[in-house]
């Protein structure tokens, strides 16, 4: 067993008790931390879905420059809009989880921790790559398995990370969706293309 302070990330220096894959370097051992990339794959993921079915509507191979730069916006005006709906998906689940357990979620590490657990349960969105590549007439419902995949995921991190019951976990991520869909109301009446 390790001491206290053993682990340490190669990227921020900062103490990890996670275990991640670790490397032998004389005494020390160092840990890499994995959240925020897999969190930023994700969200290409999505972005790149959402983008190859924006572009689907509009296609035009016109090799001029400024149209491939217009494209490449739009790429990252679908990444800015999946980052908006994720953190909006994640804080009515924060909110509805404070509001019916606060005790549960008193400290910053409590935050963090689900944070973390949220984000490792959404990997099921790297789904979406090979689903969209292996397009066929099956792709909707693929996607729809997908995202009940990515819910029951995030339940179950809830439900272990905080040894909850069933029940609550649920209410928070219907109460998270029904954030993310107000989200996408607002963009739409906004008159962004999502």
């Amino acid at each position: 067993m390790a001491a206290i302070g053993a682990y340490r990330c190669i990227e921020c220096n900062r103490e990890a008790a996670e275990l991640y894959r670790d490397y032998q370097r004389g005494v020390l051992r160092i840990s890499i931390c994995i959240h925020g990339k897999l969190c930023v794959f994700c969200l290409l993921c999505e972005a790149y879905l959402r983008w190859l079915q924006l572009q689907d509507s509009s296609q035009n191979i016109d090799p001029d420059d400024l149209i491939r730069y217009a494209k490449e916006w739009d790429f990252y005006r679908m990444f800015g809009i999946a980052s908006l709906e994720q953190t909006s998906f994640l804080v009515g689940i924060f909110i509805t989880l404070w509001w019916m357990r606060p005790k549960m979620l008193k400290t910053k590490s409590d935050f963090i921790l689900l944070l973390k657990a949220l984000l490792l349960s959404s990997y099921g969105k790297l789904l979406l790559i090979p689903a969209v590549i292996w397009e066929h007439d099956y792709t909707p419902v693929c996607l729809a398995f997908i995202k009940v995949f990515v819910l029951i995921s995030n339940s179950q991190a809830i439900r272990v990370t905080l040894n909850l019951n069933r029940l609550l976990p649920w209410l928070a991520i219907i109460f998270g969706l029904i954030l993310e869909n107000g989200v996408v109301c607002l963009f739409q009446k906004m008159g962004w293309d999502v």
